[in-house]
């Protein structure tokens, strides 16, 4: 699939509806972006951000392809640096949505214009990104492919502006941004030799790298970093990916490895139903005895950021693909359905099984403003802590949980019937929606091997 593929579009009203009711609900990031503006003011030594520690980058997507592009960086909290980058430690410590919030308005996005496939606009005969270890595109490559934050000095044009980007269900929220004039590292970055050897190897087509990476015990955080800054790919085909899309592009490339690498493997052979509950969210996960098969199903409550009409039905979407695959984008789930089936694929590799699986999200109105796909992923990836029916009442963080507390049940229709009376929509209208839950129930697969 073509990058271009992953590209999810939101009409303007609707996006702007979107910000206006995240920002009517988050209360503190108005007194934490104050807080910000002090400690801008003391670490800036003339026009230039001294002693920054920037753990991230971000690869924005507006007027591609001459993108903004960024290095995020905390001012005032340096020695904490690896604490804001976001990966699966967040849902470890039971990160509600305004420490998220926090987290991410507490990253400067120090930025400049570039092209996708050369470091310069003013000129498409400088060298392409392969090509480029100086100048703002060179540095944000170092800290992109580095395994630990990298100090740096960093000039800027302006003041940074602090106005609050509430983001979008995909990308994490964006904080202050200021355009920057230049960037110069402070000390050589930290790059592990699994890196070392995808960048050397001109001829190694971008999935094939992210695999390799992911196979080394890289998790689809760091390979989405190192994806983004053209650091990926056979050598003239490298370029800067928005964050956006990479994220689903790492997702979707992993979990279609790990599909591969679970198809010959035995079906479960019982049906499980596993749960979990995170920011807002609630997940049902049903497993089922038979070949690959996967389906996400989303509901969102009217009057919330993700269905802002109060007056509208809860609102649904699905995607499916059966044991071949998928050949083009999902659109109504969108980033989401990767993140899902990769935890998924990941529990049955990590158990030597395949299995048919409908996975069910309901967002409910607290879940007010998007943290990012991420907590998609963590929440399927840690639903299958423990054994099906051993409830956890001591999550992450010391967050409730309900993980494993539908257990087992004797067919997938039983067990579809049974969570659906925890749902905001009746089973009817879910087996409308769901082919699954509309046609599983007839195949013989559904039931378990005693029947």
């Amino acid at each position: 699939m073509r990058l271009d593929d992953y590209i999810e579009e939101l009409e303007p009203d609707e996006e702007a509806e979107r910000r206006r009711l995240a920002k009517e609900k988050s209360y503190a990031i108005t007194d934490h972006l104050e807080d910000f503006e002090r400690n801008f003011e003391q670490s800036l030594s003339g026009d230039t951000l001294v002693g920054s520690t920037a753990p991230s980058i971000f690869v924005g997507r507006s007027n591609y392809p001459d993108i903004p592009i960024g290095l995020l960086s905390p001012v005032g909290d340096e020695d904490r640096a690896e604490e804001y980058v976001t990966d699966g430690a967040w849902y470890q410590q039971g990160y509600a949505i305004d420490d998220v919030l926090q987290r991410r308005t507490g990253l400067l996005n120090s930025s400049k214009s570039a092209n996708v496939d050369s470091p310069s606009i003013a000129s498409r005969l400088a060298p392409s990104v392969d090509d480029v270890w100086d100048g703002f595109v060179g540095v944000q490559r170092e800290v992109a492919i580095s395994d630990r934050p990298v100090d740096l000095e960093i000039g800027l044009d302006d003041t940074p502006d602090l106005g609050l980007d509430a983001g979008t269900d995909v990308a994490t929220p964006r904080g202050p941004r200021a355009n920057a004039r230049d960037a110069d590292l402070r000390e050589n970055p930290h790059v592990p030799r699994a890196v070392k050897k995808t960048l050397e190897d001109d001829d190694w087509q971008a999935q094939g790298a992210m695999t390799y990476l992911y196979r080394r015990g890289f998790d689809v955080y760091e390979i989405n970093s190192i994806l983004s800054a053209g650091a990926l790919g056979e050598t003239k085909q490298r370029r800067l990916v928005p964050t956006r899309w990479s994220i689903t592009a790492v997702d979707d490339t992993v979990g279609q490895f790990v599909r591969g690498q679970i198809r010959t493997n035995p079906s479960i052979d019982e049906v499980q139903v596993w749960a979990n509950e995170y920011m807002g969210n609630r997940y049902w996960i049903v497993l089922a005895p038979g070949r690959w098969e996967f389906e996400l199903v989303e509901m969102k409550a009217p009057g919330s950021i993700w269905n802002p009409d109060p007056h509208d039905a809860v609102w649904m979407a699905s995607a499916s693909e059966g044991y071949e695959g998928r050949t083009g984008y999902v659109e109504e789930t969108a980033g989401a359905y990767y993140a899902a089936r990769l935890g998924v694929l990941e529990h049955l590799e990590s158990i030597g099984r395949q299995a048919k699986c409908l996975v069910l999200r309901e967002v409910s109105d607290d879940y007010w403003a998007p943290v990012g796909v991420w907590q998609v992923r963590e929440s399927v990836r840690n639903a299958f802590e423990g054994a099906p029916g051993s409830a956890d009442a001591n999550g992450p963080g010391g967050r409730e949980s309900i993980a494993g507390e539908y257990g087992e049940a004797e067919t997938f229709h039983d067990a579809v019937a049974h969570v659906a009376q925890q749902l905001p929509v009746s089973y009817q209208r879910l087996r409308r929606k769901s082919e699954l839950a509309a046609g599983l129930q007839s195949s013989l697969d559904a039931f378990s091997s005693g029947t």
